[in-house]
C-alpha cells in the first residue's frame, strides 16, 4: 500500500468500526485512534518527504497511477509537492484537535463523527490528487457533508444555513465542472489524447482563447469555497449556525480547497488565462479583505466576528496568489496554514465559552479571564496572533503577503497593496476590543463566577493547534525553505 493512499483509507476503514459501535465513549475513542495514527501519519511524510526531496527532482513524489476509467482516461493519480504535504497536515491537526473538541457530544455521536470522517477523507483525497475528475470527486466527497454537520448538530437557523451553504457551494461546483471539462477537451491541443492528468496538461499548449474563456470558471468554481467576494454569503450564515468542530474544519481546512485549487489547477494549467484576469480578480479579492475586516468590527455575536474575519484573511491567500511572485506565493500557503490554525483555535474557544455561559453576545460577557484563566490566555494568545503579532504565524505570513505583493512594479497593484495593508489596523480594532471586552474587565452575570474550567481533552485540543503557530512564528525559514522547491514550478509557467 502506498503512503498516501493510506490518508483516505484510515478515515475509510475508522469509519466501518464506527458503525459498529454503540455508544458514545466508544464512538470517541474509535475516532481518537483513526485519527490520531493519521496525525502521527502526517508527521511522518513531512519527514518521508524531505527525504525523498533530498534524492529525488520530480515536481511530485510518492506518486501512483491506476487506471479507473479507460475510455475518458480518467486514472486514480496521486502524489504531492511540499504544499500539498502542509495542507495535510494542517488537515490532520485540525481533525484530530476537532475530536478532542467534541468530546462530550450527546447526539447522535456516532453519526457525528462518521459525517466528519467521511468530510476529512474526501479532503485528504483532494490534496494527493494529480487527476483533476478525481480530485473533483474528492471535492465533492468533502462539500457534501457539510449539510448534514449543519443541518443536524447545529444551532440557530441551522436548516436554513445548511441549504443556503449547500447551494452556494453546489452551484460553485457546477461552474467548476465547465472549467475542468474545458481543460480536458483542450488538453489535446498538442495532437496527444485528451487528459485529465494535471502534469500531463503542464505541458500541453492549450490556446490562449480557450485559457481566458476558462480560467475564470476554474478561479470562482474554487474560490467561492475560499470566501471570495461576493460569493461570501454562504460563510458566515454557515459558521455561526455549525457545531464548534464542523466550524473548527469548516474554516480551518475545508476553505483551504479554495486556495489550493485555485494554485494548483487554474493559475498552474491556465497561465496566460491567469495573467489576463488577475487584475479583475485582484479588486475582488481587496474588497473581500476590507469587506470582511469591516464587516467583523460591527458583529455582536463571536461566532459572526470570527466569520467576517474569515473572509478577510482567506481574501488575504486569493490576493497573494493574484500577485504572482515568490514572495507573495510563499506568504499565501503560510496564510492558508496560519488561518487554518488559528481560525480553528478561535472556534474552539467559543465553543468552549459558549458551552458555559450559553451566550455568545460580546455585551453579556466579561472578566471571563478571572473565571476561566486557561482558556482566557489561549484566547488572548489567539487574538494577538490573528492580528500579526511577531513571533506567531500571523505576522510570517502577512509579511510575505505585503511584502511580495509591494514588490510588483504596477503601481495598479501597489494601490491596492496599501489598500490591503490598511485592513491591518481594522482587524486590531476589532481583536483588541473584543478581548478587552471579553476576558477584562468586571464579570457582567454573577452566575459566570463558577464556570467550570478547562477539561484535559480541551486543554489537549487547543495546545495541539497552537504549536504549530508558535513554531512558524519563532522558525518560520525551515517551511520557507520547504515550500521553495514546490513554488519554482509555478514560477516558471506563469512568468
Amino acid at each position: 500500500m502506498d503512503i498516501l493512499s493510506l490518508f483516505v483509507i484510515v478515515p475509510v476503514l475508522t469509519v466501518l468500526v464506527l458503525v459498529i459501535t454503540k455508544n458514545l465513549k466508544q464512538a470517541r475513542l474509535v475516532s481518537l485512534v483513526g485519527m490520531t495514527v493519521q496525525f502521527i501519519m502526517s508527521i511522518n511524510l513531512i519527514f518521508a518527504y524531505l527525504k525523498e526531496r533530498a534524492i529525488s527532482t520530480d515536481i511530485m513524489v510518492f506518486t501512483r497511477d491506476v487506471v479507473w476509467y479507460e475510455t475518458f482516461n480518467i486514472h486514480y493519480n496521486i502524489g504531492v509537492d511540499a504544499i500539498s504535504v502542509v495542507m495535510i497536515a494542517l488537515t490532520s491537526t485540525v481533525v484530530l484537535a476537532g475530536i478532542f473538541i467534541s468530546w462530550k457530544i450527546a447526539d447522535l455521536p456516532k453519526e457525528f463523527f462518521i459525517s466528519l470522517l467521511v468530510l476529512s477523507s474526501g479532503v485528504f483525497g483532494f490534496f494527493i490528487s494529480l487527476d483533476l475528475f478525481t480530485m473533483f470527486l474528492f471535492f465533492e466527497i468533502a462539500v457534501i457533508p457539510m449539510y448534514l454537520l449543519i443541518g443536524i448538530w447545529g444551532s440557530g437557523p441551522k436548516e436554513n444555513s445548511a441549504m443556503k451553504l449547500t447551494l452556494m457551494l453546489m452551484a460553485a461546483s457546477a461552474v467548476l465542472s465547465v472549467g475542468i471539462f474545458g481543460v480536458y477537451f483542450n488538453s489535446d491541443a498538442d495532437g496527444g489524447a485528451l487528459t485529465f492528468n494535471i502534469l500531463e496538461i503542464a505541458q500541453v499548449n492549450i490556446p490562449l482563447a480557450a485559457q481566458n474563456l476558462f480560467f475564470p470558471f476554474l478561479f470562482i468554481g474554487f474560490a467561492v469555497l475560499g470566501a471570495l467576494f461576493p460569493f461570501h454569503t454562504w460563510s458566515p450564515s454557515g459558521h455561526a449556525s455549525a457545531p464548534t468542530a464542523v466550524s473548527m474544519l469548516h474554516a480551518g481546512v475545508l476553505m483551504k480547497l479554495g486556495g489550493y485549487g485555485v494554485f494548483r489547477v487554474a493559475m498552474y494549467l491556465l497561465p496566460l488565462g491567469a495573467l489576463n484576469w488577475s487584475n479583475f480578480f485582484l479588486v475582488l479579492a481587496t474588497i473581500g479583505v476590507i469587506y470582511g475586516a469591516f464587516g467583523a468590527i460591527m458583529q455582536k455575536d463571536l461566532k459572526y466576528i470570527n466569520a467576517y474575519a474569515s473572509v478577510s484573511h482567506l481574501g488575504l491567500v486569493l490576493f497573494a496568489l493574484l500577485m504572482i511572485n515568490k514572495t507573495a506565493w510563499n506568504g499565501a500557503i503560510i496564510q492558508s496554514l496560519s488561518h487554518g490554525l488559528l481560525t480553528a483555535l478561535f472556534f474552539a474557544l467559543i465553543g468552549m465559552v459558549y458551552g458555559r455561559t450559553h451566550t455568545r453576545e460580546i455585551s453579556k460577557l466579561g472578566g471571563l479571564m478571572k473565571v476561566l484563566p486557561f482558556i482566557g490566555a489561549v484566547y488572548v494568545i489567539t487574538g494577538l496572533a490573528y492580528l500579526g503579532l511577531p513571533g506567531f504565524s500571523g505576522f510570517v505570513a502577512e509579511m510575505n503577503i505585503f511584502v511580495g505583493a509591494f514588490q510588483h512594479p504596477d503601481m495598479f497593484r501597489r494601490i491596492l497593496t496599501v489598500i490591503v495593508v490598511s485592513s491591518i489596523v481594522v482587524t486590531a480594532v476589532y481583536i483588541l476590543r473584543m478581548l478587552g471586552k471579553i476576558m477584562m474587565g468586571p464579570i457582567n452575570n454573577d452566575e459566570f463566577k463558577n464556570l467550570t474550567k478547562a477539561t484535559w481533552y480541551e486543554k489537549t485540543g487547543l495546545i495541539l493547534l497552537m504549536i504549530p503557530v508558535v513554531a512558524i512564528g519563532v522558525m518560520p525559514f525551515w517551511l520557507s525553505e520547504m515550500l521553495k522547491e514546490s513554488i519554482q514550478p509555478f514560477l516558471e509557467r506563469l512568468l
